[in-house]
């Protein structure tokens, strides 16, 4: 067999194997992913007693899998800041995550009083020009003065949101003298409206975070935030809240019961 052919035969014979162990790479990488969610959900949800993962082989074990696969969902948790493996204990549960319903109109307090105490820095309050964006979502003039506020909100006292507020001047002159350091927005939209709140447009998304929010939430600069927009209306269909809140994705997960309906 001439030179060439039997270099053109060995390729040919090379490439089957390249290509099954690609194969058997990706498909251990996509059994890595799906363990890693089935365990982010129970180590979230407590599931762990005293925070310590079952041993690398009985993971493996109770879900079939390979000792790799186990060491890679892992290593996926790991880089998540979820958990960290310490000689002679194994891997242990080393960050919370604290639910944030989304089929529920109530402030950050109100929806975490049961994991600790929620505080406000005020960063930043006062009257401010609209942008054009802001005075059509709150239906008034452009241009017209709104009550701009800008709040780090900390949990137990971590860094947990950046939320930039807009209330329509009318009302948010009442708030100026108001103790917005411990009192969610919404409580103090009712006391002063002397009205409920009604109901909410939300949109949630994940964005990077630039470095202002970055600093603030003390967070690796281009991190993954929560991005949640939300527009809230008093009982009588006023618009009085527009809020970009900017949550440390690592601290916080959004939850909801939906119902089907066609």
């Amino acid at each position: 067999m001439p030179p060439t052919d039997r270099i053109r035969d060995h390729a040919g014979q090379g490439a089957p194997t390249v290509a099954a162990q690609r194969t058997r790479r990706r498909l251990r990488a996509d059994r890595a992913r799906q363990l890693a969610d089935l365990l982010r959900h129970q180590l979230l949800t407590g599931s762990f007693a005293a925070g310590t993962l079952p041993h690398e082989s009985t993971l493996a074990t109770d879900y079939r899998a390979s000792r790799n696969t186990v060491r890679q969902a892992l290593d996926l948790l790991r880089a998540e800041g979820l958990v960290e493996r310490l000689p002679g204990v194994g891997t242990v549960v080393v960050a919370q995550k604290y639910p944030h319903g989304l089929d529920r109109l109530m402030g950050l307090a109100e929806t975490l009083r049961e994991h600790g105490h929620v505080t406000n820095e005020v960063r930043t309050m006062g009257p401010a020009p609209a942008p054009v964006p802001v005075a059509e979502r709150l239906h008034i003039p452009p241009g017209a003065d709104v009550l701009y506020i800008e709040r780090l909100r900390r949990l137990n006292g971590l860094p947990l949101s950046l939320d930039l507020t807009y209330i329509p001047l009318d009302i948010g002159t009442a708030l100026l003298g108001a103790d917005l350091e411990n009192t969610d927005v919404f409580r103090l939209l009712e006391a002063v409206t002397g009205q409920r709140l009604g109901h909410a447009e939300i949109t949630l998304e994940a964005v990077n975070a630039d470095a202002h929010s970055a600093t603030v939430l003390e967070a690796p600069r281009g991190a993954a935030v929560l991005m949640l927009e939300r527009l809230t209306h008093l009982a009588d269909g006023r618009p009085v809240d527009l809020e970009f809140i900017r949550f440390r994705g690592d601290r916080i997960t959004m939850s909801g019961l939906l119902h089907r309906s066609l």
